[in-house]
């Protein structure tokens, strides 16, 4: 996509003309304010034969670089891009994406184990347990300092308020490198109608929040100013160079309603650069939505424009349509930062990809759609003749990326092929092979697991696998596990069910209901053991293959009666908590009620650890 829209190291995306379409109206609040005019008409500037395509697949790549050291307003190696990882805030705010501290924990490993530069690990001032989840990484990975002197950056958001930048600095200071990101709207549209403040309170706000920051020993500030991609130029040059002079390190401009377009986009980081007085002391960074589709080209666009922060999520998950894919950004900049994008590269191991990407999707339940670029379930098949052709002759007719870069290995070069006589150690290079490094308790638990299936089944695929590790490892702390079940169902009466459950301390419990099919007696019994009033929310089921011995995969989304409440970071607003629970097995009546008791164990847990009184904590808006 990257290579569509940049053609030097240089700003200078294919030209457009202003947008003057009646889909964006000229009412004050919404329009765009004037920019400097676009770059002239140019050609596209191709490689010559001669030029090496930088690609995975490229037999001469690029020499690896080496991370700088970490300065918080300045990068020594000017083509080095800092990759700020907001899964963990931006991520979590998409809908049924709760994860629990547990999982966040586990997603902050595995984001250091990628080497993102920082960590957004939250929204301190959300909740008690947004506050004791931030505070827990920061004293962990964000001590978890390696051989070669990395450790992330651990950043907490806050809205433009004392309160806020207090409990941020409160959870993100036992780090090592902690950071405050404080924002605050600056378009016309949000001045108007969601702050009710004048340009000069806002500007006040700002400065003097930036200044509070710095005064509680933060020396790592990032501001933002809201909806940058719909403010009035020469307000935005002032406010950024305000908190510039309050102490900011870093300004990041948010495209927050994906309006932009790359060329806009870049052209708008470029004019900051030129025009915000004290902007060579600081770094700039992007965030862009992906409400138009565009968010991996805007981003792009911004680091060749001078941007030398992306702020991205794994997978792309975030508000309504999502945010620049990490994924995506990455693997641009891999490609083709070596010879079309000026040499531009970062710090993050590739090889870690999958992994990161495959944990967020079972944590949050957020699937990704088969063609998913990178990280997709087609994003290396074939299935066309010519394609298959070209790729039995050499692989680079077809992909660009190697899927060993990302941690990933075709299973048709594997030679393996498990059943029922497979051993432990075929499983675990499988798995391997797949992206999972499990130690021996959780390769344990699926090994019986893949036993019981493969007993039932000829082949057990890479599709069941995954299935299997999802239902094993990518669960909550156990509170309940189901031990049996037992369903009487058809046309002759109503379904009967008969469960038996387990508790923490092993003590057995069974019970028995009636519904109108045979998982609705299922959770109706479930109910009566655990005692607790939840609402279902969502269900869903696929086959994780074709054939009739199919595993079935189900997920579901529950929320309590008396639910936890949380303050949405943006608009100040109390969002339900809602919990998501996947669950695996050859019977969809076993694998719907797994996913279920996977969903009230994430909800207990989560209860148990931060009583419902503790977690209404009304924090005024900004």
């Amino acid at each position: 996509m990257a290579s569509s829209i940049i053609t030097s190291s240089k700003f200078c995306p294919f030209p457009s003309p202003p947008l003057r379409s009646s889909l964006f109206p000229r009412s004050p609040p919404l329009s765009f304010p004037p920019t400097s005019p676009y770059p002239p008409l140019v050609s596209p500037s191709f490689p010559s034969k001669s030029a090496a395509i930088s690609s995975s697949l490229n037999p001469n790549p690029p020499s690896a670089h080496r991370r700088p050291p970490y300065i918080p307003h300045h990068i020594p190696d000017p083509k080095y891009v800092r990759v700020f990882d907001t899964t963990l805030r931006d991520g979590e705010q998409s809908p049924g994406a709760t994860l629990t501290s547990k999982e966040k924990l586990d997603i902050a490993r595995q984001l250091a184990k990628l080497g993102v530069d920082i960590i957004e690990a939250g929204f301190p001032a959300a909740s008690k347990d947004d506050f004791e989840a931030v505070k827990a990484i920061a004293k962990e990975v964000g001590n978890a300092v390696d051989e070669n002197g990395y450790v992330p950056v651990i950043c907490g958001l806050s809205r433009c308020n004392e309160k806020d930048i207090k409990t941020a600095w409160e959870a993100v200071k036992y780090a090592k490198r902690p950071r405050i990101h404080t924002f605050i709207a600056t378009s016309g549209i949000h001045l108007e109608y969601k702050l009710r403040k004048s340009k000069e309170e806002v500007l006040d706000i700002a400065r003097n929040m930036v200044r509070f920051a710095r005064s509680l020993g933060c020396d790592d500030v990032e501001f933002s100013p809201e909806d940058a991609g719909r403010s009035d130029r020469e307000f935005l040059y002032e406010i950024l160079g305000e908190v510039i002079k309050a102490g900011a390190t870093t300004l990041n401009i948010p495209d927050t309603v994906g309006i932009t377009l790359p060329n806009e986009f870049g052209q708008l980081i470029a004019d900051i650069k030129a025009n915000t007085p004290g902007i060579e002391n600081i770094i700039i960074s992007t965030h862009c939505q992906n409400d138009l589709g565009l968010s991996t080209a805007n981003t792009i666009a911004g680091a060749c424009a001078g941007a030398r922060q992306v702020e991205v999520t794994i997978n792309g998950i975030g508000e309504r349509a999502g945010n620049a894919s990490m994924e995506e950004v990455v693997m641009a900049l891999k490609c083709r930062g070596e010879h079309v994008l000026g040499g531009l590269y970062t710090g993050i191991n590739t090889r870690h990809i999958v992994m990161a990407s495959k944990m967020v999707e079972e944590y949050t339940g957020l699937h990704i759609q088969p063609h998913k670029a990178i990280v997709g379930a087609n994003a290396f098949a074939h299935e066309s003749g010519i394609h298959q052709d070209g790729m039995l002759k050499h692989k680079g007719t077809y992909e660009i990326i190697s899927p060993e870069d990302i941690g990933l290995e075709r299973s048709n070069e594997a030679g393996i092929v498990l059943g029922k006589l497979s051993g432990r150690h075929a499983l675990r290079d499988r798995l391997k092979e797949l992206g999972y490094e499990l130690d021996d308790v959780q390769l344990g638990n699926i090994f019986w697991s893949f036993k019981g299936v493969a007993e039932q089944k000829k082949r057990v695929t890479d599709a069941d696998l995954i299935a299997l590790v999802s239902d094993e490892v990518f669960q909550p702390e156990f509170v309940w596990k189901l031990l049996d079940l037992q369903v009487t169902c058809g046309t002759l009466g109503l379904s009967t069910s008969t469960v038996k459950l387990i508790d923490a301390d092993g003590k057995e419990h069974v019970a028995c209901s009636v519904g109108t099919g045979p998982v609705d007696s299922a959770y109706k019994a479930v109910d009566l053991i655990i005692k607790e009033s939840v609402s279902l929310l969502e269900y869903s089921m696929n086959a994780v293959t074709e054939g009739i011995d199919a595993i079935a995969s189900t997920r579901v989304l529950i929320r309590a009666e008396k639910s936890h409440v949380s303050t949405h970071a943006s608009t100040g607003e109390l969002v339900h908590r809602t919990f998501s629970g996947t669950g695996a097995g050859m019977d969809i009546v076993v694998s719907s009620v797994k996913a279920y008791i996977s969903a009230i164990n994430k909800m207990l847990g989560f209860k148990e650890k931060y009583p419902t009184k503790a977690s209404v904590e009304r924090t005024p808006a900004s």
